[in-house]
């Protein structure tokens, strides 16, 4: 079952994980590469690597141009 970042609940259940993967990319950095959310079920959510930029496309709307 595939969720959509969006349609995600307000509350999870129990048992619900928060997981990001990474590996070591300079002294005191680490590189992320994996964002999900693993639900006690077995199924996950994809997590976008960059949330933020998201909501900005997400809220840009064209502007009026009429004089």
């Amino acid at each position: 079952m595939a969720y959509r970042s969006r349609s995600l609940p307000s509350r999870f259940p129990v048992g619900t994980k928060f997981v990001i993967e990474g590996r070591p990319r300079g002294e005191g950095q680490v590189q992320v590469f994996k964002r999900y959310l693993e639900f006690p079920d077995g199924t996950f959510v994809r997590l976008p690597v960059h949330p933020l930029t998201e909501k900005k496309r997400a809220a840009r709307r064209p502007r009026d141009r009429r004089s």
